[in-house]
């Protein structure tokens, strides 16, 4: 779960879970993007490890690495949702991480 979980997030940068699932899965992001900060190959290759997915792990070492080269930690935040889950009552969260990569504006029209 917290494999599949934390591919969802790196691809993604946001996913809603539950509160509890959130927690579980916080610190073992957090380890992997550590682990990116210093693009080795034996680095690659125990992040490939725990997560399996090529791209998960190039979008990693690619883009999260870098981004997060300068802070020294707290990469992910829980926010909690206030309306709990159907069926089962589950108290929701937002795992996200801290910084965003921000979307592309749409390209303005130049005049001809």
């Amino acid at each position: 779960m917290a494999r599949n979980m934390a591919v969802s997030l790196i691809d993604h940068e946001r996913i809603i879970t539950t509160v509890q699932k959130a927690k579980n899965v916080k610190p073992f992001v957090e380890k992997l993007i550590t682990l990116s900060k210093e693009p080795t190959l034996a680095h690659r290759r125990m992040a490939f490890a725990r997560l399996r997915s090529d791209d998960a792990v190039t979008k990693l070492f690619d883009v999260l690495g870098p981004r997060f080269k300068a802070r020294p930690g707290g990469y992910c935040r829980i926010l909690k949702l206030s309306k709990p889950r159907l069926g089962d009552n589950g108290t929701r969260a937002i795992l996200e991480f801290v910084e965003r990569t921000p979307k592309e504006a749409p390209a303005e029209a130049t005049p001809a």
